[in-house]
């Protein structure tokens, strides 16, 4: 059948008020960019009529500005899953213009299959290469995009023209079964394939093809700084001892690592020691430094989610594409999130705290307890299913006048249950085996900065000796958090 060329204003006309809509991609890598711009400006014409206009919006992970920017500017969006990372966006949700709930990335996919959402009524899917037959070949980040082309009752390509060459072979689209039919994901090692090349789409459903020849728009992460070099050191010591403690088997084991320039910091650090062997990755993005490390013979393999590249960066990719095509897998969230093949591969993985507590919990999420920042991602996915769960902050923000490290966490994402590991420019507290006040007293004397640490001395002693396991008083358990609302500093937090 012949699939019609259309514009992004004829796509975005056919996305009717209420519906929900379900976008390609992972971070922006492979995410939309045309039609959600048009949608933008229909919203925003119909807002001007005194129109109501808002979608529901359902995302592989965070996106772009042509996503939750645009739409966010133009208040066109009702409700929004699972992540997202945008200014606007996040102005939006903390302002309760947006409804967000929070989810883990791995869960979704399924969640949507089960009905607990309702139906797609409209899936938008950036494809670089398309056939009549509906089947297609996908961009940099794979997504929900498999479940969304399935479930979808509507949907639209974006036919993107950017890369010069071709991605046929990186993605393997695999969907599990729902229960109770479910069976094991039979991924063994990182470089298992299981799924198919290409995306099968009815193209009964295929409403239009949009062109577009616009770039993911990915900015180059600064290179390590002073502090995100000593916290990389710092987790690479850490692994090394553990390496030569036999704790890490003498092959290594697969790495899973967020982003940001920590999470470079980490990697170039792994792929500068001599003692650290080649490496695999299973994870859910790569960023430029994985490229790096391939091109130096550090990093095997790597099966993600998303080529999270900055746009230079991802010209030197497609340049030299075809030295990546046996070394780079994309699988689907819920496969490259999968706490089942996680927790058999015996990952190492590495993710960013907000801010941690004295015993072990993370805030990954909620500054100060009530503002959203940009969500849970898929860290927790990872963190309580690895081999080692290491997490990583620096021990002061806003020159020193806030901790992150404090007494209790004002919001709690990933529990003491899932942290073994605790890492800061300070030091690394291991907290493996380790009561609550053992807990405490490591992550003292190891991860908090210098200017808090009799703060914190102070805080335990408050419950010394009263038969509690877990050392909290309640009625001062957020006197950080409280001295930083009241004057701006944490320093001005007392116990006395």
């Amino acid at each position: 059948m012949s699939i019609p060329f259309i514009t992004a204003e004829e796509a975005a006309a056919l996305i009717k008020n209420g519906d929900n809509i379900g976008l390609s991609g992972f971070t922006a890598s492979g995410t939309p960019k045309v039609v959600t711009v048009a949608l933008a400006e229909r919203a925003q014409k119909s807002h001007e009529n005194g129109e109501e206009f808002k979608i529901n919006l359902y995302t592989g992970a965070s996106t772009n500005d042509h996503v939750d920017g645009e739409l966010s500017r133009a208040n066109a969006i009702n409700m929004r899953t699972p992540y997202q990372s945008h200014k606007d966006c996040r102005n939006r949700v903390n302002n309760h213009d947006i409804h967000y709930f929070d989810s883990h990335l791995s869960h979704v996919s399924q969640d949507l299959r089960y009905g607990f959402f309702g139906d797609i009524d409209v899936a938008i899917i950036e494809a670089t290469e398309m056939s009549p037959n509906g089947d297609v070949i996908l961009g940099a980040g794979l997504g929900m995009s498999p479940t969304l082309a399935h479930m979808a009752k509507k949907v639209i390509i974006e036919y993107s023209s950017y890369y010069h060459n071709s991605f046929r072979g990186f993605h393997d689209n695999y969907v599990p079964m729902d229960p109770p039919h479910r069976r094991e994901i039979p991924i063994y090692k990182p470089s298992d394939r299981i799924g198919d090349t290409v995306l099968h789409i009815d193209p009964k459903k295929i409403v239009g093809v949009v062109p577009s020849n616009a770039s993911e728009s990915i900015k180059p992460f600064t290179s390590p700084d002073e502090l995100t070099q000593k916290i990389g050191d710092n987790i690479c010591e850490f692994l090394v001892h553990e390496l030569r403690a036999g704790r890490i088997p003498k092959e290594f084991l697969p790495i899973q690592s967020g982003v940001g320039n920590v999470a470079n910091a980490v990697l170039y650090g792994l792929g500068e020691n001599p003692e650290i062997p080649q490496f695999e990755m299973y994870t859910e993005v790569i960023q430029d430094a994985v490229m790096t490390l391939m091109e130096e013979g550090k990093c095997r393999f790597a099966s993600t989610c998303a080529l999270t590249f900055s746009d230079d960066a991802m010209l030197h990719f497609m340049d030299n594409i075809d030295f990546f095509r046996d070394k780079i897998v994309m699988r689907p969230g819920e496969i490259s999130n999968s706490p089942e093949v996680v927790r058999r591969l015996g990952l190492i993985a590495m993710n960013t705290a907000l801010e941690a507590d004295i015993f072990g919990n993370v805030n990954s999420t909620h500054v100060l307890g009530t503002k959203m920042m940009n969500g849970i991602g898929g860290s927790a996915d990872f963190s309580r299913n690895a081999y080692l769960s290491i997490f990583s902050c620096p021990s002061i923000q806003k020159g020193g006048k806030i901790s992150t490290i404090v007494p209790m966490v004002s919001h709690l994402d990933h529990s003491e249950h899932s942290v073994k590991i605790l890492a800061t420019e300070q030091g690394v507290a291991d907290l493996r085996g380790k009561s609550p006040i053992q807990r405490a007293q490591t992550i003292i004397e190891n991860c908090v900065h210098p200017d808090y640490k009799q703060l914190m001395w102070d805080y335990l002693k408050l419950t010394e000796g009263k038969g509690f396991h877990t050392q909290h008083s309640l009625k001062d358990a957020f006197a950080f958090h409280q001295a930083f609302m009241e004057t701006g500093d944490m320093h001005n937090a007392s116990y006395k």
